[in-house]
């Protein structure tokens, strides 16, 4: 009796010394793409990664009393963490990223687009074209890493309004000391793409390929556009900064952001643009929605409802 006590014992002291090896690291990352068809266009979000955003200090036209019911009734409170997405489309013909996230300018959270791009099968030089929805620092710092061009083979394009405003030293130097930052993060992602060659503005409503066009939408910032992507009947519509918090901002169209540079004409545009895909079905991807951020939405008595996208494996 005496033995088979000991050889229990050493079964157990065995079981347990393997189990405690075998124990697998946690990993704690989450992966950076997913992938749709839109008719002949594959399209790819993009994760540049999230942060922390202290909604009931930068959500404005509201109260925090009421951003943190809102976000309450979501199962979140503030600061909760913030999507920050971009959206690759290949046409078949060209490779097409919109936007470019944040690249070096805000901190670790972000700045992982380039091993998301990769991990979904691209390389940054098989990029033809970058269409910019507007120039704050999380949506073209992504553009530059130190003085190396991320996109060496890509024209980046954006509105010429929002070029003037934010690409301009004079704007820089009398700018306040809080808002300088702004503009030393879109001039030192863009002015590189500018002294190459790179960078071809355009004006207000314009189709820059078959199947692609930038729709002004003035307002978060004096140049911000979205992006209509249709194929084959389908179609897409990416808004950019249109919205940051989709726990309060569906339910509540009204509430504007503190970086907005014209707060009453972004919540219009707002406005029209929740009324224009609630009534016509199509879909819509944002740079702040959850990721991937591609839903749908229909109207909650004076609100909106957001339909993420199903899941689908791309056929």
């Amino acid at each position: 009796m005496k033995s088979l006590s000991l050889f229990g014992a050493a079964l157990v002291a065995a079981f347990t010394c393997t189990s405690v090896e075998a124990a697998a690291p946690m990993v704690k990352t989450q992966p950076g793409y997913h992938r749709m068809m839109l008719g002949d266009f594959e399209i790819t979000a993009l994760s540049d990664g999230t942060i922390a955003f202290p909604a009931d200090q930068l959500l404005t036209n509201t109260t925090p009393a009421k951003v943190a019911r809102a976000l309450a009734d979501n199962y979140l409170r503030s600061p909760l963490e913030v999507s920050v997405n971009a959206f690759l489309v290949n046409t078949g013909f060209k490779l097409v990223l919109i936007d470019a996230g944040a690249g070096e300018l805000f901190g670790p959270t972000l700045g992982k687009l380039p091993a998301s791009l990769r991990a979904a099968g691209y390389s940054p030089e098989q990029v033809d074209e970058i269409y910019i929805t507007h120039m704050h620092a999380d949506h073209v710092g992504g553009l530059m890493a130190g003085d190396r061009l991320v996109f060496p083979n890509a024209v980046v394009r954006a509105d010429r309004h929002d070029a003037d405003y934010w690409l301009s030293p004079e704007n820089l130097e009398k700018a306040p000391a809080d808002a300088k930052g702004l503009f030393q993060g879109a001039q030192a992602s863009l002015d590189p793409y500018v002294k190459a060659g790179k960078f071809m503005p355009f004006d207000g409503d314009t189709e820059l390929l078959p199947g692609i066009k930038a729709i002004a939408s003035y307002g978060h910032t004096p140049g911000h556009c979205i992006y209509v992507i249709e194929s084959r009947g389908q179609k897409l519509v990416l808004w950019g900064d249109l919205m940051h918090v989709a726990a309060v901002q569906f339910g509540a169209p009204a509430t504007t952001h503190k970086g907005d540079t014209d707060s009453k004409a972004a919540a219009a545009q707002r406005q029209k643009a929740y009324a224009d895909a609630a009534k016509n079905g199509y879909l819509v991807a944002g740079a702040h929605l959850s990721f991937p951020g591609i839903g749908r939405l229909r109207t909650e008595g004076e609100g909106y409802e957001w339909i993420p996208l199903n899941y689908a494996v791309p056929r």
